[in-house]
């Protein structure tokens, strides 16, 4: 009877045991989402946000409309809780510098980074393969053999139209030009590249619909599928910048499966910001006369210097990377395209606890495991202080009086050494930098040449900039734009 009765209470005690120890367990998880965190002495301001979520809706809705509205509260140096991780935002550009030059011990781009690899494409990111020589093939002199690599261009531009056709061709403008950049690249998977790219922002933050996750899975089958190492080995106009990162893939031990989603990696880097730049390029020069006209006025010069001439039942001309050098006025165009276009978060994971001094010699604690990030879309590049009328399109804003390039812009009286920042900057900046430069001023150079383009309605506004793919690189607008062209000779 005393057994059964003792037995009884152990029985007891464990249950009532349970609820406390799920309190403990759900406390201790809240506790390590943060959601009790407080600020502490010398830390930024904390902002937390709604219960365990925080500010993350509102920046997946509208990021640059969120961080101006937390800089005009707490100022150019503030942290908020983003989906459970804390991000200390730096909004100050003339105090970038001590994040890019803070050494890797304590802020690493590469822990991000690999995180994104991995939602968007399977792909297991490594140390080794973070090491690769990516920019060995787009950049310095090897830009000359890919320049002539890419007289494709010529023939994709003029491939629907004989020399004999001189009506005006209607055409969607960003669907024509993410077209001729992406096969000049790549010939194959325009479409399906395309419709992967829109669901980028869902897949890096969540929120991908059952049918759309399902979309994602398919698309992602068949890019590995092309692009597996089998059938790239089997080819033999790989260029050298694939064919050696597949080589090194291979000596490092990476498994074949591995491989093939690397493949997809290389593809989508080289890609995916290339045909909205090229439209947005595209779209300003054809938005302000003043800018079509001096820029057509210069490759036209261009073209004349080196003796060559377009006519009808004539060669087609040979642009060279010598003639890419010679165009100032079109290098200030692309510039200030990039500048209005390119929305890319940088963010630095914090490995140890660290201080970080700003411009003004304050200083903050920063906590290990946070995140350091810059958005100098709205920090730096719309900044009337710095760009008067920021969301205006100038295409001379780069140039000097001389003509030469516009280096020196100010904020608070100091010269910037960020000032534009499509690429990133520091160690980390794109690699492919150059060579993706390139591509837009082939398109620009060889549409001018070839072609008359106007807009189908020159009146119509740009209200509707696409603001889900702010943070990821080049922005989007909503819908197409109609324009038409029609070959000049």
């Amino acid at each position: 009877m005393l057994f059964a009765l003792l037995q009884e209470e152990g029985v007891m005690a464990v249950l009532l045991s349970i609820p406390f120890a799920l309190l403990a367990c759900l406390l201790g998880g809240l506790y390590y989402l943060g959601v009790f965190r407080q600020r502490r002495p010398r830390e930024p301001p904390l902002d937390r946000g709604p219960f365990r979520l925080g500010h993350a809706l509102e920046f997946r809705r509208d990021m640059a409309t969120f961080l101006e509205r937390m800089k005009q509260e707490y100022g150019d140096i503030f942290t908020v809780q983003l989906g459970g991780s804390y991000y200390t935002f730096i909004m100050d550009p003339l105090s970038f510098g001590a994040v890019f030059k803070e050494a890797r011990t304590k802020l690493d781009f590469k822990i991000f980074i690999g995180q994104v690899l991995y939602r968007m494409f399977g792909y297991e990111s490594t140390e080794y393969d973070q090491t690769f020589p990516h920019s060995k093939y787009l950049m310095g002199d090897v830009l000359l053999v890919i320049t002539q690599a890419m007289r494709s261009m010529k023939d994709l531009i003029l491939h629907s139209l004989g020399d004999e056709q001189k009506d005006w061709v209607e055409d969607g403008l960003s669907m024509y030009s993410y077209n001729i950049v992406f096969r000049v690249g790549y010939l194959a998977l325009f479409y399906e590249f395309r419709e992967y790219d829109q669901l980028f922002p869902k897949l890096i933050f969540g929120g991908l619909s059952p049918g759309e996750k399902r979309e994602a899975e398919r698309l992602l089958e068949l890019f590995r599928s092309t692009l597996s190492v089998q059938k790239l080995k089997a080819k033999d106009n790989i260029s050298g910048w694939v064919r050696e990162q597949q080589q090194l893939c291979e000596e490092h031990g990476m498994k074949e499966s591995m491989q093939d989603r690397y493949m997809v990696v290389l593809l989508w880097l080289s890609q995916v910001n290339a045909g909205p730049c090229a439209f947005w390029l595209l779209l300003y020069l054809m938005k302000h006369p003043e800018a079509m006209k001096a820029v057509k006025a210069e490759v036209e010069e261009v073209l004349r210097e080196t003796g060559q001439e377009v006519k009808r039942g004539g060669p087609l001309i040979d642009l060279t990377q010598d003639m890419l050098m010679r165009t100032p006025v079109l290098d200030s165009a692309v510039e200030e395209t990039l500048r209005m276009s390119g929305t890319p978060i940088l963010h630095r994971a914090v490995l140890q606890d660290m201080t970080l001094e700003m411009a003004d010699g304050c200083e903050y604690a920063i906590r290990k495991g946070d995140i350091v990030a810059l958005f100098p879309y709205t920090a730096v590049q719309t900044d009337p202080e710095v760009y008067p009328e920021p969301l205006s399109f100038k295409y001379d804003r780069f140039l000097n009086l001389d003509g030469s390039r516009k280096t020196d812009f100010y904020k608070a009286g100091k010269k910037l050494k960020y000032y534009n920042m499509p690429w990133g900057a520091g160690v980390t900046m794109c690699p492919g930098r150059l060579f993706a430069t390139n591509e837009l001023k082939q398109l620009i150079f060889l549409m001018l040449i070839y072609f008359d383009l106007e807009l189908k309605r020159p009146d119509e506004e740009m209200h509707d900039i696409g603001i889900k793919h702010l943070g990821f690189g080049a922005n989007h607008l909503i819908r197409d734009i109609q324009f038409r062209y029609r070959l000049r000779f």
